[in-house]
């Protein structure tokens, strides 16, 4: 396996790299008749795409998406869909000077390890620019689950030193972040602004829910649901680490306070997170993910350059001061299709 196709039944072929002539995605096993156009994959792709200000990246791409096959007459056929992107602002002789080093925190070494050769370009497929395809194939994956009466969310719990324990759903439209919490937005933005005048970079915490879900998602053993939720959210690059439910807190807790009590109107609590034994119980699933910091930073750092000898580097260009708030449609576009991709295998155990 080459590592670009995600899913079982519900296959997602990403290609493309971030200075490349344009980037996109082949779904296969997308059921027929389902109503599908280019605003419903575009409005995920305008909350992802750069050059909004507020410490994003100035790269502006209109991320425009085409739609190459798999639609008749505004309805899906059941074969494979084609999506494009183009890219429109890549800026490669940006890139030159780190021709011949390797940029701290990024996949420059490990690729070249790997393969023997390396785009030095933006990062080539190790780019974040890579989860535009990803986006635009979610939002098939939305339309499938939202068939179902199924709906994900992700918005952003903490950034940097700034966190929120409140859930005011109503909030995470009313701010760039996505926050929960008005507040908590205002104070995580005056930190983007005091971190990007130090030429640094933020990380922090998104949690992502899916309301709606049924029970019985899921696979024995080796396909657990939320096994199958943290390798998706995982692969995106700037995720570090995934919890479920009450995640690593479950550690310092008893059994008696982890347990989700059964009652006749469900379960009273949610620390398992709307999986037990790997399988949805019909709660909502709730995960969060840890993101690190931007790797490239206007701060001079230490590294190697190709003949392995140290050197300084700044790496310039430009870049996020955070990949909060763009990795929140990212996050739910791997839910989407982790959840779409399970969704149909149970319809055909039930079917």
């Amino acid at each position: 396996m080459a590592g670009n196709t995600f899913g079982k039944v519900f296959r997602v072929t990403t290609w493309g790299e971030s200075h490349g002539p344009a980037l996109g995605a082949v779904i296969d096993g997308c059921p027929p008749g389902m109503e599908l156009d280019l605003t419903d994959i575009q409005k995920d792709l305008d909350r992802r795409r750069p050059g909004k200000g507020g410490g994003e990246s100035p790269r502006k791409e209109p991320d425009q998406v085409d739609i190459l096959s798999g639609i008749f007459e505004g309805l899906t056929t059941g074969t494979p869909i084609s999506l494009i992107i183009y890219n429109k602002d890549a800026r490669s002789k940006a890139y030159d000077h780190l021709q011949n080093v390797f940029r701290p925190g990024h996949g420059d070494l490990t690729y070249l390890e790997k393969y023997g050769i390396r785009d030095h370009r933006g990062g080539g497929r190790a780019s974040a620019r890579e989860t535009v395809a990803r986006v635009a194939a979610g939002a098939v994956a939305r339309k499938i689950l939202a068939e179902n009466d199924i709906a994900v969310t992700a918005y952003t719990i903490a950034m940097g030193e700034v966190s929120t324990t409140k859930r005011n759903m109503a909030e995470i439209a009313q701010n760039r972040l996505c926050c929960p919490d008005l507040e908590a937005a205002a104070e995580m933005e005056k930190l983007i602004e005091k971190i990007k005048k130090s030429g640094d970079s933020l990380g922090g915490i998104v949690e992502v829910k899916a309301s709606g879900c049924p029970a019985g998602l899921g696979e024995p053993v080796f396909e657990k649901l939320d096994g199958a939720l943290a390798q998706a959210l995982m692969s995106i690059g700037a995720v570090k680490g995934v919890e479920i439910g009450s995640g690593f807190a479950a550690a310092g807790l008893l059994g008696s306070e982890n347990n989700d009590a059964l009652t006749p109107q469900g379960y009273r609590t949610n620390n398992a997170g709307g999986i037990l034994a790997g399988i949805s119980n019909g709660d909502d699933i709730v995960a969060r993910v840890a993101v690190k910091p931007i790797p490239s930073i206007g701060l001079e750092q230490d590294t190697l350059n190709l003949d392995r000898e140290p050197v300084k580097i700044k790496v310039g260009g430009r870049h996020d001061i955070s990949a909060i708030p763009r990795i929140v449609p990212v996050c739910e576009a791997m839910v989407c299709l982790t959840l779409a991709d399970h969704l149909l295998r149970q319809k055909t155990i039930e079917d």
